[in-house]
């Protein structure tokens, strides 16, 4: 994770061609099959480093097939076959229409890294883990549909955003998913524009 944490660094100071780089390295070692927290949050990170929205997508939704994977695993003890650093696996885990649109970066829902630490407190067994990665979905499908909505797709990024305030609105008060939720209420008035 400090691998990652390093690149991110690098993404938020502006440097999004040399974070994208280290991203891809870490991707390569780490593998399609590496451990699923690492591959989420990698994936989550790489589809801001892209400039077509069709990678952007397909890193995204590489990130929500390794949180479906990330909440089938054990969140006690050792997880074997971890690394520190990141990755992806794609597909599309939670079912429905998955293709191509989105809209600007300031619309993705990005947390600023803090999405990272809850999954690095998942990572390392903290009890209520399951509901640490659950916090981590509206993020997921915020994204998604703000790639849907780039890539001309409003269909498509209507059934992100749906799924993206639902996961949101399950949450209640747990977690912050304030910043989310202006995310959410961002991308549905452009939508409405539609």
């Amino acid at each position: 994770m400090t691998r990652i944490g390093q690149a991110v660094m690098l993404l938020h100071g502006g440097d999004r061609e040399e974070a994208r780089n280290r991203f891809g390295e870490l991707w390569t070692e780490l593998g399609e099959a590496g451990d699923a927290f690492h591959r989420c949050a990698l994936a989550h990170y790489m589809a801001d480093t892209q400039d077509d929205p069709g990678d952007e997508l397909a890193w995204d939704l590489r990130a929500l097939t390794a949180a479906a994977g990330l909440a089938d695993e054990p969140t006690t003890g050792d997880r074997s076959g971890g690394r520190a650093d990141g990755g992806r696996g794609d597909g599309d885990t939670a079912g429905g229409d998955q293709g191509d649109d989105g809209t600007a970066d300031g619309d993705r829902g990005d947390d600023g890294g803090t999405g990272g630490d809850r999954l690095a407190e998942a990572r390392e067994g903290v009890p209520g883990a399951s509901s640490v990665v659950r916090a981590f979905y509206p993020s997921l499908h915020l994204n998604l549909a703000a790639d849907y909505l780039k890539l001309q797709r409003p269909e498509a990024a209507r059934l992100h955003l749906d799924r993206a305030r639902d996961a949101a609105d399950a949450l209640g008060a747990e977690g912050d998913v304030n910043g989310v939720r202006a995310g959410i209420d961002r991308l549905e008035r452009l939508l409405r524009g539609r």
